[in-house]
């Protein structure tokens, strides 16, 4: 048995083992198998040197281990080094571990999808752990005209700053382009939208002091939402995020992380099989699970 998994904490919402089961499924690939796997990051480290020994041939990585799995790996690509994070690991049959970052090109095809999008956009990203990274290193990569990164942790946006030569912000700032590589929104629910064509809210958001705590934990406020034109929440959950409710109230042309998760799941699923991702039953098992908490 050939295995795979996810390693998190926490990992237990995640929809990358119906991806990629489906994946394999659909590729006739009964020898394969991907699951979870929940660590804490105090065993991070022991776990991923053990996989190896127990089957695995490779491991994608979420919050909160993807930059300890770039320091942790013998072998990195290009682009894992320059971000600086890894979400793929593949563990070689001599025992060497390779790490890979695939979440940057994941966003740089699921920005294809924002229609009317500048050519040359200025962007705002949340966040500064390995999400962040990625979506910093993409968007420069892709010729933002401006990426601009604020984290609740100062020093850790400034950090980030420097590493990839942006700027750091001591505030949410205006921008065409919003992108939350935070972890907040991914728990709770927001009621869908009443009518998919207009964007509007079954329940709109309040407008006042008693605005979702989940906008408030981004450092912003329902109006200042209205500010960005684009947003795109790499958090993914049975319903909308806060984020993403606030600006579809507002108009804006939103993405969750969902088209992210399978866009760069297929690469690694490429990565680690050697075969073609088939990317449209990949696409259907993660919207599959959509109403599924």
């Amino acid at each position: 048995m050939h295995r795979l998994g996810v390693l998190g904490w926490p990992v237990a919402h995640s929809r990358s083992p119906a991806i990629h089961n489906a994946a394999l499924a659909a590729l006739g690939m009964r020898d394969w198998h991907y699951q979870r796997l929940p660590v804490p990051p105090e065993l991070f480290a022991e776990t991923v040197r053990a996989l190896g020994d127990s089957g695995f041939v490779g491991a994608n990585v979420t919050i909160p281990h993807k930059q300890a799995a770039l320091a942790l790996a013998e072998q990195s690509s290009a682009a894992a080094l320059a971000i600086g994070a890894a979400n793929t690991l593949t563990f070689a049959p001599d025992g060497t571990i390779a790490a890979e970052n695939t979440d940057a090109p994941g966003l740089i095809s699921a920005l294809e999808q924002l229609v009317g999008l500048p050519v040359r956009p200025s962007a705002l990203v949340l966040g500064a752990g390995g999400s962040a990274r990625a979506a910093v290193w993409a968007l420069r990569e892709a010729g933002a005209r401006e990426v601009s990164v604020w984290n609740r942790t100062p020093e850790r946006a400034a950090v980030l700053a420097r590493d990839l030569g942006v700027r750091a912000v001591s505030e949410p700032t205006s921008a065409d382009l919003l992108v939350n590589c935070t972890s907040v929104g991914l728990t709770g629910k927001i009621e869908g939208p009443g009518s998919p064509a207009s964007g509007r809210l079954r329940h709109p958001l309040e407008r006042s002091a008693s605005e979702p705590e989940g906008l408030n934990q981004l450092g912003l406020t329902f109006d200042q939402v209205g500010e960005y034109s684009y947003v795109i929440d790499m958090v993914y959950r049975s319903g909308l995020t806060p984020l993403l409710a606030a600006a579809r109230e507002h108009g804006a042309r939103t993405l969750d992380g969902l088209e992210i998760l399978v866009a760069q799941g297929a690469l690694s699923f490429e990565l680690w099989t050697g075969r073609a991702a088939p990317l449209e039953v990949m696409r259907r098992a993660a919207r599959n699970l959509q109403g599924a908490d």
